[in-house]
C-alpha cells in the first residue's frame, strides 16, 4: 500500500467510526450547486461541529436550537453524500449581526447584506409624525455593495425597503389601515428584538412587531407579529448573490378575528431603489416571464427588480415559499413606481382567527447584473425543494 491509499484509507477508517453520527444529503432530482441545507438534529450534537466527508474535506456546520445547517456547494442530480459530524473548536463568525441604538447589521465577511431598522426616525423634516417607522429591512446590499432598495421615498413615504403591512382591513366593525400609515388610521410598530445570533453559516435575529388600531376611541392593539430572518454566508460562485430569509408569524392579540378583503396590495412588499422611478432605469420580471404590465395582478413563485445604481446594474428577488397561504400569491406591480408586493388578498376575502397564527415564508436574493431567470428558478428550487437528509 502507498502512502495515498494509506491516508485514503485511515480517513475512511476514521469517517466509519464505531457510534459516530453519519449524514447523508440526497440532491433529488435537481443539481445542487451552494445551497443552505438545513436539519433538525437530536440534543446530544455538539453545538460546536463541522462536517466531514470521505475524503477528509471539512464543511462549516451550524447548530442553533436544535437545527443545524451547512452549504452544500456541488451535487449533481440523482447523487447522494455522505458526512460525518465531528466535534470542532474551529468557529469562524463568518456571518455576523451586530447592532447599535439605530440599526442591526448583517455582514458576511467585509460584505454588508442588510440593515434592520431599529429607530423611528424621520430622514428629512416636514414629514408627518405619522410616517415614522422602524422594525423594517434597509438597505440590502448587492455583494458588490449597491443598496437595491429605497426608504421613505418622497411619493410614497410610508413605504420602506423590504416592510409588510396589511392595507383594507376590518377589524371590530372599523377600517384600520396598517399600510399607509400616514392617514392615521392604523400603524406597525417595532416592539423590540428577542434575540440575534452570529456564525459560520447564517447570522439573523428575531423581532416583535405589533399591529395597532388608532381609529378606535383608544389604540388597540390587533395583531402581534414575530420576524425571523436568517441570513447566509455570501459564496463568492460564478454568480455570487446574497440571500436571507424571512419567516413571518401574525397571530391576534385579543379574541376578535382580524379580516382581510379582496383588495389589489397589502402584504410583505419591496421598495426598490430610488433611481429606478425613472421607468427606463428599471425592469420588472417574474417566475412565468412577466413584464411589469403583464406581472400585475398573476400569480408567480418569484418576483426581480432591476435597474442602474451608481453606473452598474443590480437588483433583488423575492422568493414566495409553496407552503404559503394561497401560494403561488399574486403579486402587485406598481406600474409607475419601483415596488411590488405578494398579496394574498387579491384572490379574495379571508381572515387571521384568534388561535390560528398565520405563517408566511419568504427568501430575498440580491445581485450584480440583470437579472437571469434560468438561475432564478435554480435558487427558488433549492428553496423549495431542499436536498433531503436523514442522520444515522
Amino acid at each position: 500500500m502507498n502512502r495515498r491509499q494509506f491516508v485514503a484509507a485511515a480517513a475512511l477508517s476514521a469517517f466509519r467510526l464505531p457510534g459516530a453520527q453519519t449524514l447523508t444529503v440526497e440532491a433529488g432530482r435537481l443539481d445542487r450547486r451552494d445551497v443552505v441545507v438545513s436539519f433538525p438534529v437530536s440534543a446530544g450534537v455538539d453545538g460546536q461541529s463541522i462536517l466531514r466527508d470521505e475524503s477528509g474535506k471539512t464543511t462549516a456546520l451550524q447548530i442553533e436550537a436544535g437545527q443545524a445547517s451547512f452549504v452544500l456547494t456541488d451535487l449533481k442530480a440523482g447523487r447522494t453524500k455522505q458526512y460525518r459530524i465531528v466535534p470542532s473548536s474551529a468557529f469562524d463568525m463568518r456571518v455576523k449581526a451586530t447592532t447599535d441604538e439605530r440599526l442591526l447589521r448583517v455582514t458576511s465577511g467585509a460584505g454588508k447584506i442588510f440593515d434592520f431598522r431599529l429607530q423611528r426616525e424621520l430622514p428629512e423634516p416636514g414629514i408627518k409624525e405619522a410616517f415614522k417607522r422602524a422594525g423594517y429591512i434597509h438597505p440590502v446590499y448587492s455583494p458588490s455593495g449597491r443598496v437595491v432598495t429605497d426608504d421613505y421615498p418622497s411619493d410614497h413615504y410610508h413605504q420602506h425597503g423590504i416592510m409588510f403591512a396589511w392595507t383594507k382591513t376590518e377589524f371590530e366593525g372599523r377600517q384600520p389601515d396598517f399600510w399607509n400609515m400616514g392617514n392615521g388610521s392604523g400603524s406597525v410598530e417595532f416592539d423590540g428584538i428577542a434575540n440575534s445570533w452570529s456564525g459560520p453559516v447564517h447570522a439573523g435575529f428575531t423581532a416583535r412587531l405589533r399591529y395597532v388600531d388608532l381609529s378606535a376611541p383608544k389604540p388597540v392593539n390587533v395583531l402581534n407579529e414575530v420576524w425571523s430572518v436568517r441570513a447566509y454566508v455570501t459564496e463568492l460562485g460564478p454568480k455570487p448573490h446574497t440571500t436571507f430569509d424571512i419567516v413571518s408569524t401574525q397571530q391576534t392579540a385579543g379574541s376578535s378575528p382580524l379580516h382581510l378583503p379582496d383588495y389589489r396590495y397589502g402584504g410583505i412588499a419591496v421598495r426598490g431603489h430610488r433611481n429606478w422611478r425613472m421607468k427606463e432605469n428599471v425592469t420588472f420580471i417574474t417566475s412565468e416571464g412577466k413584464d411589469r404590465l403583464g406581472g400585475d395582478d398573476t400569480r408567480a413563485r418569484w418576483c426581480a427588480i432591476f435597474g442602474n445604481v451608481d453606473g452598474a446594474v443590480a437588483g433583488i428577488a423575492a422568493f414566495g415559499h409553496p407552503d404559503n397561504f394561497r401560494a403561488p400569491q399574486p403579486v402587485r406591480i406598481h406600474p409607475d413606481d419601483p415596488y411590488f408586493n405578494f398579496s394574498p388578498s387579491k384572490l379574495g376575502d379571508w381572515r387571521i382567527d384568534p388561535g390560528k397564527p398565520y405563517v408566511s415564508r419568504y427568501r430575498f436574493v440580491a445581485f450584480d447584473g440583470p437579472a437571469d431567470p434560468s438561475e432564478l428558478d435554480r435558487l427558488w428550487n433549492d428553496y423549495a425543494n431542499p436536498p433531503k437528509v436523514s442522520i444515522g
